[in-house]
This record gives structure tokens, C-alpha cells and sequence, in this order.
């Protein structure tokens, strides 16, 4: 049996998940899936068809028209949503918003996941997320739950757009990441938990090097 590294990273927006992974990924050589990416693309393309994100249905009937395809390109992941590279356009705050809400729906959940665990069969990958730990990889060799105070989390996000160039409001952030975790927390399918096996680390007064480093001795000890 190959010997494949599998590491599921979960927590709430804005915890550091993906800067992480990234970085995980990196150090290890192995592929980074940034499945929030994912949920991102069927947000965005239901948003530019003008479909309705709060009516299940009109999103569902939508879903087989979404094409979705990762390319790697010198250890950079690239998101494809029919053949037209997205990568930086789902990164706008609009379409995170709009994918915690298309997340929720089983269809969509399900089509995603399908594709998530076709990868971690055939590589060594780190992927993060809301529910990797706990339903995507559930018996991925390492599990972490990241977790950092709410203002924490909003200031990071709200110096990420002021570096951007774009305008930003800490509150409003704040307010809307509240209410994103309030979401995740409590939809039906898959809700964001802490698996039973994951190791927990709050990020608020740790540094990225911190984490990576908290997060490496407990790969080691895996191993």
C-alpha cells in the first residue's frame, strides 16, 4: 500500500486555513486542494447566470452545467469553472458569501466531495475546509481544527482587501463573519465541527511559522 499523506484542515473563515495549507503543502511537496475554492466556482457561476443563491432548487438544476477542473502549475493551484481560469475572480468578498450559502445544499455538497475524495485516492494532499475532518477525509492521517477570535479573523480578512486596494469596513466584516459561522455551524449537511479525532490550535496570538510548526510536530508524530 502506498505510502499517502493525507492531512484535512477545518475551522471557521478567516482561522488561516488555507495560508496553511499552502504552506504545508509547500514544505512537504505535496498537492494543496483548496476545496473552498470549489464551493467558490458554483457560487460564481450561479451569481453571473443570475440565479438565486437562497432557492435550492433554481441552484440545483443549475449544478449539472458546472464544470470544474484543478490544474497545477508550479505548485500553484488554478481553478478552471468551464475551461475559463477563475482563480482570482472567486477570491472577491461577494462570492465567499455566496458560497457558504450554495455549501449548504446536499447536491452541491455531494458533486464536490465526490471530487475531493477521487483526489486523496490518488495523491498525497492536504485540503482544507469546513467539514474535511469530518466528512470528506474522515480517515485522513492528520486532522487540525484551526479556531482564532472573531475581531481576530476580521481583521486579518479586512487588511487583506485594504492591501488589495479595495475599501473595507471592519464591522461590517465582523458582522458578516458571525453570521457566516452561525450559518456553517448549523446547516443540515455536513455542519463545521470539530472532529473527534483533530487536534485543536487557535490561531489568535499564534504566527503562520507558529502554526506551521505546532502542526508539523504533529504530522511527525503520525508518521
Amino acid at each position: 500500500m502506498r505510502d499517502v499523506l493525507t492531512i484535512a484542515i477545518d475551522g471557521p473563515a478567516g482561522a488561516g486555513k488555507s495560508t496553511i495549507a499552502k504552506r504545508l503543502a509547500k514544505d512537504y511537496k505535496i498537492v494543496y486542494v483548496d476545496t473552498g475554492a470549489m464551493y467558490r466556482s458554483v457560487a460564481l457561476y450561479m451569481m453571473e447566470h443570475h440565479i438565486d443563491l437562497d432557492i435550492e432548487q433554481d441552484v440545483v438544476e443549475a449544478l449539472e452545467q458546472v464544470h470544474i477542473r484543478i490544474e497545477y502549475k508550479d505548485q500553484v493551484q488554478h481553478i478552471y469553472l468551464n475551461e475559463e481560469d477563475v482563480t482570482q475572480k472567486i477570491r472577491q468578498q461577494s462570492v465567499g458569501e455566496g458560497a457558504s450559502k450554495v455549501s449548504a445544499y446536499l447536491p452541491v455538497r455531494k458533486k464536490m466531495v465526490m471530487m475531493q475524495q477521487e483526489m486523496a485516492k490518488m495523491t498525497s494532499l492536504v485540503m482544507d475546509g469546513r467539514d474535511i475532518g469530518t466528512h470528506v477525509l474522515t480517515d485522513a492521517k492528520v486532522k487540525i481544527f484551526l479556531n482564532a477570535d472573531v475581531m481576530i479573523r476580521a481583521k486579518r480578512r479586512y487588511n487583506e482587501l485594504l492591501e488589495k486596494g479595495e475599501s473595507a469596513d471592519l464591522n461590517v466584516i465582523a458582522d458578516e463573519i458571525r453570521e457566516r459561522d452561525h450559518r456553517d455551524m448549523n446547516r443540515e449537511h455536513a455542519p463545521l465541527i470539530q472532529a473527534h479525532d483533530a487536534h485543536l490550535l487557535d490561531t489568535s496570538k499564534m504566527s503562520i511559522d507558529d502554526v506551521v510548526h505546532a502542526i508539523k510536530k504533529i504530522i511527525e508524530m503520525r508518521r
